[in-house]
């Protein structure tokens, strides 16, 4: 069990966190731009899934940028960047998760005015992001068929905080024995309404439909801007 010092000093570090979160929104906000924080569990596809959807959404001119977090290795900036959209790689060390601090410190330099979308690819976990606020307007929750219908179940507190859960790898569905109800059903036991997408980055399934969520998300967060404005 928790002692009362170390959660003193977790809700201390969340407080800072969210003052900045908070700041870094209202940046975001201001400069027009679109920005989604991606969670998963390490292999779920969210590297393959937005090296696709930042290339198509460069072909409608829609100009995206990426922030990527990782414990280690630039591996997945090397492969955003094939997209030819600006990506800069986060190295967290042994810190599980993204947090507003390391966001604003990578942000240096960027002008986010040049940017209708910024998506950061949080570090492949399920339970310390969950936490963390990073100045996003929507949270996008992945989860692949080949990690099995309970994932929700065992970790409800991302799928809770989702603003949409991604079905990934759903050209695999078959293949592992995926109970794609089953699934359905256990995201609607946690986050009842949440909205579901299905994809498949190598097939590019689905994909359509994420992208005009995303778009659909972005023409909201602009128009209730410029109302109060």
């Amino acid at each position: 069990m928790a002692t009362p010092r170390l959660l003193e000093i977790r809700q201390g570090v969340l407080s800072k966190n969210d003052r900045l979160a908070a700041e870094l929104r209202n940046r975001f906000t201001d400069s027009g731009v679109f920005v989604v924080n991606l969670l998963s569990s390490p292999g779920a596809g969210k590297t393959r899934l937005l090296e696709e959807t930042m290339r198509r959404m460069r072909q409608h001119d829609l100009r995206v940028a990426a922030l990527v977090g990782d414990l280690a290795t630039d591996n997945d900036a090397r492969r955003l960047a094939r997209s030819g959209a600006p990506v800069r790689q986060i190295q967290t060390g042994d810190m599980c998760h993204l947090e507003a601090h390391l966001i604003e410190r990578y942000l240096e330099g960027w002008n986010l005015n040049d940017f209708d979308v910024l998506f950061i690819e949080n570090v492949g976990n399920l339970v310390c992001p969950t936490g963390y606020d990073l100045g996003e307007a929507a949270r996008a929750v992945l989860l692949s068929v080949t990690e099995g219908e309970d994932k929700p179940l065992k970790y409800p507190g991302a799928f809770i905080s989702a603003d949409c859960v991604v079905v990934t790898k759903v050209d695999l569905a078959e293949a592992v024995e995926f109970d794609m109800r089953a699934a359905e059903a256990n995201i609607d036991s946690v986050h009842p309404g949440v909205p579901l997408l299905y994809t498949s980055a190598r097939t590019g399934a689905g994909l359509d439909d994420w992208i005009a969520w995303l778009d659909a998300r972005r023409r909201q967060a602009v128009a209730e801007t410029s109302s109060r404005g």
